[in-house]
Parts: structure tokens; sequence; C-alpha cells
């Protein structure tokens, strides 16, 4: 490494108090974090000794917010210390990060990939040198992790694509705005894709593969689509970024065409909750994979095993769930949260 690539540039630097059994408690996996701090017997390594570092592909949007909450609190609740660093889509500028918190010898590394099979080598390396790695967001190819939380992305893509079928009665021009360079996060327009092939009226007019980080702005992406098709009856999108951005556009034009989005949020949840052109969006729980990360890196540190895969909740959220609410969520990813807005997860 260059000695610009030796210290990750640091955003945030936390150190906090162990658990107190009043941690926060959800189904599956969190279920079993409940269950074990319920333990009279339970205890973890010496929060002292414990030295945490993840590396982010992004912190922006509302998801890179919840993830370095998930991550923050969960070290403030467990235990230890937390060094995150941002490589704002910057893969060269993560595998560096990875390598230099390898150097560091922590108890674990925490890693959120933009690009997972570009970081998979440095992600291989890190494997190699014996720290655990904990994955969160998606998975990595060819690299063998002590944990991945992340959401069913194939099912993330196909839910709305239901969505659209149904509402447009299987028949209808639509136009897909996909996120081809992350590997998990192209498994959402092929979840998409197997549910449009089974509707032979349903055309697929456009697909625009976009590049994050890139000069275009989803709004651009979609004001060219609709310029394109004065037809169009739908827009799929495989982030929640797009579909904002869309919902924009799609006013602005003056079109009746719906759009739908993946991720959820604050704003999200605001358009749709507006009746705008954002129907419907599938909100991940970024901050409990987060949090599953960390609990799961506590128990490894224990000398506990963490599960391989964890599949965290994903809700489909409508207007009419968000107009039971007398406030936006925002914590609705938090392990509780949902049950008490009387959501149910779907994937």
């Amino acid at each position: 490494m260059t000695e610009d690539t030796k210290t990750p540039e640091l955003v945030h630097s936390h150190s906090g108090l162990r658990l107190t059994r009043r941690g926060l408690l959800s189904a599956g996996a969190a279920a079993t974090v409940a269950a074990t701090l319920l333990r009279p017997d339970y205890s973890f390594a010496q929060s002292a000794d414990l030295k945490f570092c993840a590396s982010l592909g992004w912190t922006v949007w509302e998801s890179g917010r919840h993830i370095v909450n998930g991550y923050q609190d969960a070290v403030n609740r467990l235990g230890g210390t937390l060094t995150i660093a941002d490589a704002n889509y910057d893969v060269k500028k993560q595998a560096d990060q990875i390598l230099a918190f390898v150097e560091t010898k922590p108890t674990a590394i925490f890693i959120t990939p933009a690009d997972a099979a570009a970081i998979s080598p440095a992600v291989q390396q890190a494997v190699a040198s014996g720290v655990p790695i904990f994955i969160g967001d998606s998975y990595v190819p060819h690299a063998t992790v002590t944990s991945t939380a992340m959401s069913n992305n194939f099912g993330l893509g196909a839910y709305p694509a239901e969505y659209i079928a149904s509402t447009l009665g299987g028949k209808g021009k639509v136009a897909l705005v996909s996120l081809p360079s992350n590997e998990s996060w192209d498994q959402r327009t092929l979840g998409a894709k197997s549910v449009f092939v089974r509707f032979p009226e349903i055309e697929i007019v456009s697909e625009i593969a976009f590049a994050l980080g890139g000069s275009t702005t989803p709004r651009q992406v979609v004001d060219q689509v609709l310029t394109a098709n004065p037809e169009l009856d739908a827009i799929w999108c495989a982030w929640d970024g797009a579909a904002s951005e869309g919902m924009l556009a799609i006013r602005a034009a003056g079109r009746n065409t719906i759009i739908t989005g993946i991720d959820g949020g604050q704003q999200s949840f605001e358009y749709i909750k507006a009746d705008s052109p954002f129907k419907i969006t599938m909100a991940q729980s970024f901050y409990e994979m987060a949090y599953m990360n960390a609990f799961f890196a506590h128990e490894v540190a224990a000398g506990r095993a963490a599960p391989r895969f964890i599949i965290t909740p994903t809700y489909a959220v409508t207007k009419d769930m968000l107009d039971k609410l007398d406030t936006i969520p925002d914590t609705y990813d938090v392990p509780g949260e949902a049950a008490k807005l009387g959501w149910n997860r779907v994937l």
C-alpha cells in the first residue's frame, strides 16, 4: 500500500458500554439475540479488548444512515470501539480500506460493498489473515466470510414487478432502471424479469443500466425514458433513489405512469403517502443488517458460533399502510419496531 492508503478516511469513531437486557429484539436471527441476552449465564468477551472496523461502500442516502446507526448502536450497547470508513462508491478506496484495517488486527471487520465482485480479492485477503469478516447488504463472491446479513434481492425485484403486473391487469408497457454494478443488486432486476416474462402482454420497452457515481442522474434517466415512450404505463426501479427522482419527472411531465422502488425510508414513505406516482417500496432492514453483523461479531469474539447467512426482513410499504400511522416511521428496521407499526415482513 502507498502512504496515503495505510490509514482509511475516518468518518466516525465510537466506543460504548456493554449491552443491558433491554437490548433490541426481533424475529428470526434477532430472536436468537433476545434469547441469549436473557440467559442469566450469558456473557460477552471483555469489551475493553474489542476493536471493530467498518468499511462502508456508502453512507449517503437513508440506507447509509440506517447502516451507520445499526453498527454504532450495536457496538455502543454490546461493547468495544468502532472505526468507520466511507468508500463513497469508490472500489479501489474500499479495497484499500479493508487491507489497511487488516493491518490494525481488529476483533472483526464489517463491510457493506458498493461493488461486491470488485472488492472480492481484498475480502479474500482479509479472510486469509484470520480476522473475522462480516458482510452487510450484499454477499461477496469467492470469499468465505464469517457471516453475511442481507435482504432477499431476487425477491426484492420480483415483488414490485408482481405489483405492477397486477395493477396493469397483466397488460402494458414497462421500463426498468437497473443497478447491474453490484451482483446482489443485479439480482433484483433478474427477479423483476422473472415475473414480467410470465405476462406476454407486458412489454419491457426500455431498460437503463444505471451507474452510481456517474455524471447522469436518475432524474435525467427517467426524463429520457418518458420522452422516448409516450405511452409508458410503469417504471420499475432497482432502488428508491431512482423511484423518488423518477416520481418528480413523471409529475413534471404530467403523465399517469406509476413507479416502484426498493429500499424504504422517510422520503419514500412521504411520497407514497402523498398519493404520488411512487406507489410501493420494498423497505429493507438496513439497521438490522448492521446490528446482526455486530452482534454475531461479539458472539465469535466470545468463542460462540455465528450463522453463515441471515436474511433480514423486508416490508412492502404502500399508501394504505402509511395512512394508518400518525407519523412517517424512521425506525421501522430497528428490531421489534415494525411489529409495533402492525407491519409484517413479506420477504
